[in-house]
């Protein structure tokens, strides 16, 4: 029954707020542009808020009757309007706010040092808002625990046991790729985390490249630099990933594009675990034990050098037939050019030098060997002497370059004179041609592990005859930068077939 008069004292109170006329200060809230001035009575914020107590004993009034003034600047102002009638009202209805100035208002609450607000406020949010804070985990964290560990206890737990519990709602959180590393890390270690290994990666890729948005989407057209990177930034969570819990399919569709962000060690057992199924892989190393990550180059040359020599006798004995002499019409083994083109390629490798004379060996075909850089690398590294042919999917374009010298997996660029790179308006004739001789020999090829065979350097990974994609080669370019000219008017191209032949002499 004492409670009954309490509603019209509350009433009261808040009109005291509302009359201009017995105001003893005033509250500047707010910073440019958007500040507003509150009046107020210094007898009920002193009883009412510990931290305007601190503040209004330093600031009494003066004799001469001017009122007092003091400033806010942390608080926006229609937040501090909320806060205000609590002070005089002693309530606060939360249903017609939006969540978010909720959060701020809570904040506020914390800095005023209204404890009984704040409880109230964290209270209600787990109680009422729950799917929200699961959708904004991030800024509930860091709203937690950035500020006195004292004061966010609920939120705190809440956060810990969402951690603990159900960690998968965190990776779906609204904001997941600004969450605190540590978080991240604790999420891909948590047992009771109900998600496939495949999505987890996908997820933490997301959480790197949202680190750096300067980095291209498609890794086809990241550098060795945005490799670096992104694995540096990543080094503390690659390791926990339970690669040998994907398919194969998964591995190669989701992990094999970011391959070079892999420690080398990591990377060998996972291709001996989806290659050989009598393989059993190693218990992966701990995070500070792998942190010594060896180039990429380097990986791809232990794989080059541990399988060189079944590659290359297999290569050797399957194509030792697959012969083409500029001289002889009945030998071409080409499903993509006729003897008129491997005649006027060879006068191009010449230099019209008419006692020349070629031999054309196929050692790789796209649509019998694979549309993939591994595969090339694995089939061409170390050849020298090599040309290219390429039907540009969905016309009779045939695009194409010469390297005299070995192809490598090391992230470098070949330097010769003798490269040239051209173009064929239709698979058919040798007119409409466009030859196009290198006139910057110190990247006259790129040798890059994640790209088939390509020619010049330019900006951004881009280049004269770029081949690469992450589904078969969809992501081609041609680019005027280190050649004489462009060989095609459209920069962007597919491959629907190539060929790779070595020459020699005869």
């Amino acid at each position: 029954m004492d409670d009954k008069f309490l509603l019209k004292l509350s009433q009261n109170l808040l009109e005291i707020l509302d009359d201009d006329e017995y105001y003893d200060i005033t509250i500047e809230v707010g910073n440019d542009p958007y500040v507003r001035i509150f009046h107020a009575h210094m007898v009920i914020l002193n009883y009412r808020s510990p931290y305007l107590r601190k503040i209004l004993s330093t600031n009494k009034k003066k004799s001469d009757g001017s009122l007092v003034h003091i400033k806010l600047p942390n608080i926006l102002p229609e937040i501090f309007q909320i806060i205000l009638r609590y002070i005089y009202g002693g309530r606060l209805s939360l249903e017609k706010y939006d969540t978010l100035d909720i959060i701020k208002t809570l904040v506020a609450a914390s800095e005023l040092n209204l404890q009984e607000l704040v409880s109230h406020i964290q209270t209600s949010m787990i109680e009422n808002h729950k799917t929200w804070l699961e959708q904004n985990f991030n800024l509930i964290y860091q709203t937690s625990f950035e500020n006195d560990n004292d004061t966010f206890l609920e939120l705190q737990k809440f956060c810990t046991e969402l951690i603990s519990k159900e960690p998968d709602k965190i990776f779906n959180s609204i904001n997941f790729s600004s969450i605190p590393e540590k978080i991240l890390v604790s999420l891909i270690q948590n047992d009771n985390l109900q998600m496939d290994v495949v999505q987890v990666w996908q997820h933490v890729i997301k959480w790197g490249l949202n680190h750096h948005p300067e980095l291209p989407s498609d890794p086809a057209s990241f550098t060795n630099d945005d490799f670096s990177l992104l694995k540096n930034t990543l080094q503390q969570c690659i390791p926990l990933i339970k690669f040998d819990a994907m398919s194969s399919k998964e591995f190669l569709d989701s992990v094999f594009p970011y391959r070079e962000i892999l420690s080398e060690e990591l990377f060998l057992s996972l291709l001996k675990l989806f290659l050989d199924h009598d393989y059993k892989p190693t218990e992966q190393s701990e995070p500070e034990e792998v942190k010594e990550i060896k180039p990429e180059a380097q990986l791809f040359e232990d794989i080059n050098t541990t399988r060189s020599t079944n590659s290359t006798n297999s290569a050797d004995a399957a194509n030792s037939a697959n012969s083409t002499r500029a001289t002889d019409d009945t030998s071409i083994d080409s499903r993509i050019i006729t003897f008129q083109h491997f005649k006027l390629i060879s006068k191009w490798i010449n230099r019209f030098d008419v006692n020349a004379s070629y031999e054309f060996k196929l050692i790789l075909r796209g649509s019998r060997d694979g549309f993939t850089p591994i595969v090339f690398h694995e089939i061409c590294d170390n050849r020298s002497h090599t040309l290219t042919i390429i039907k540009v999917k969905d016309s009779n374009e045939i695009l194409g370059g010469y390297n005299p010298l070995e192809w490598k997996s090391d992230g470098t660029y070949g330097d010769t004179n003798d490269s040239f790179i051209f173009s064929f308006k239709n698979n058919q004739t040798i007119e409409n041609h466009i030859l196009s001789r290198v006139n910057q020999n110190m990247f006259a090829t790129s040798n890059y592990y994640n790209r088939g065979p390509s020619f010049g350097k330019g900006y951004k990974g881009k280049g004269d005859l770029i081949v690469r994609g992450s589904q078969g080669f969809n992501n081609c370019l041609c680019e005027n930068n280190s050649y004489e000219t462009c060989i095609r008017n459209n920069s962007k191209f597919s491959v629907e077939e190539y060929e790779v032949f070595q020459i020699t002499n005869i």
